[in-house]
C-alpha cells in the first residue's frame, strides 16, 4: 500500500482498541465516540480483506493478523511519541525574543541576564529594547516587560504584576559632599534638577516632602529614566530615582538616596497575549522573572 493512502486515523483507532482490548476504552483515550472507533476499524478490516478482531458479546479479541499488526503499530507509535518529545524538549531553533522597556532593560534586566544564562544555558535570549508596545505577531517578541503609570490595561493582552515602583531623589556621592549637611529637601533647589519627560514628578515629590509651594523647576529633560540616572551619577544634577531601576546604582555607590520620602510611580508588568500558550522557554523566563521580584 502506498504511503499516501495509509489509513492513519483507522490505524490509530485499531492500535488503541487492540492495546486496551476494548472499543469503549479506545474511544475514551482518543476523545471520540465508540461508534466512530468501531466504524474506523471495520473500514480498516474491509480495506485489508481480513478481520482484525473476533467480536464476542461485550468483548473483542485480536485475531492472529490483528496481533501482528498491533505489535508493529504500538512500537512505531511509541517511537514517534519519543521523537516528538525529544524535539519539543530541545532548545528552540530561534532565540526567545523579549520586548523590554529601554530603562528596565539597561538598569535591571541586563545586569541580571548572566545569572539567568548560568541557570538556563540551553535558552538563548534576545532582548529587544523598545518603548513601543509590540503586537506579538509572528516574528516579534513572545513576551514583554512594560511600565504602566496607572493600570495594566493593554488591549488584547494579559498582564501580571511584577512590582510597584516609587521615586525618591538620588545624586552622586561627590555632589552630596558639596552640599549642606544634613541635606534638606529645600537644599535641592540649589542644584540642577533632572527631569524624566515631564516636570510634574518633582512637584509631586516636593508636595510629599512638605513643600507644596515649590514652582516648576528648570533643568534638562530626558526621554528615559536610565538617561536621567546616568546624568545624576556623573554629577550633572539630582534625579528622581525609580527604586527598581536605581537599586544596583545605590548598591555600587554610584548614587546615594538622601531622603526616605518617596512618591508612587506606577508599576512594572509582564505582558503576553496568552500566558497559557507560552513556549517552554518563555514560560521558564517568565517564572524566573516573577521569582526575582517575589522570592519564596
Amino acid at each position: 500500500m502506498k504511503r499516501g493512502r495509509l489509513p492513519l486515523t483507522a490505524l490509530r483507532s485499531f492500535e488503541a482498541a487492540g492495546r486496551q482490548q476494548s472499543f469503549t476504552l479506545a474511544a475514551a483515550e482518543l476523545f471520540v465516540s465508540q461508534a466512530a472507533v468501531s466504524r474506523q476499524i471495520r473500514e480498516l478490516e474491509e480495506l485489508l480483506g481480513h478481520d482484525l478482531f473476533l467480536r464476542r458479546h461485550r468483548q473483542v479479541m485480536l485475531t492472529e493478523r490483528g496481533q501482528a499488526l498491533l505489535g508493529l503499530l504500538t512500537e512505531s507509535f511509541d517511537d514517534i511519541s519519543r521523537i516528538l518529545d525529544d524535539i519539543r524538549a530541545a532548545p528552540p531553533d530561534k532565540p526567545l525574543r523579549i520586548s523590554v522597556e529601554p530603562s528596565f532593560a539597561a538598569c535591571w534586566l541586563v545586569p541580571r541576564l548572566n545569572s539567568f544564562r548560568e541557570t538556563y544555558p540551553e535558552i538563548e535570549v534576545m532582548i529587544v529594547s523598545e518603548a513601543r508596545m509590540v503586537e506579538f505577531r509572528t516574528g516579534e517578541a513572545e513576551i514583554g516587560i512594560r511600565w504602566s503609570g496607572a493600570a495594566s490595561s493593554w488591549p488584547r493582552m494579559q498582564a501580571r504584576l511584577l512590582t510597584k515602583a516609587v521615586m525618591s531623589p538620588v545624586l552622586s556621592p561627590n555632589l552630596l559632599k558639596q552640599s549642606a549637611s544634613p541635606l534638606t529637601p529645600a537644599d535641592l533647589l540649589e542644584h540642577t534638577l533632572l527631569h524624566e519627560e515631564k516636570r510634574s514628578y518633582w512637584q509631586q515629590w516636593y508636595v510629599a516632602a512638605g513643600l507644596p509651594d515649590v514652582p516648576p523647576q528648570p533643568g534638562p529633560l530626558f526621554a528615559g529614566t536610565s538617561l536621567a540616572l546616568d546624568a545624576a551619577a556623573r554629577g550633572h544634577g539630582v534625579a528622581l530615582g525609580d527604586n527598581v531601576l536605581v537599586e544596583d546604582m545605590l548598591r555600587m555607590g554610584d548614587l546615594v538616596q538622601p531622603f526616605e520620602t518617596a512618591i508612587p510611580c506606577g508599576a512594572y508588568w509582564l505582558v503576553a497575549p496568552h500566558f497559557e500558550r507560552l513556549s517552554p522557554a518563555a514560560l521558564v523566563f517568565s517564572n524566573w522573572l516573577q521569582a526575582a521580584f517575589n522570592p519564596a
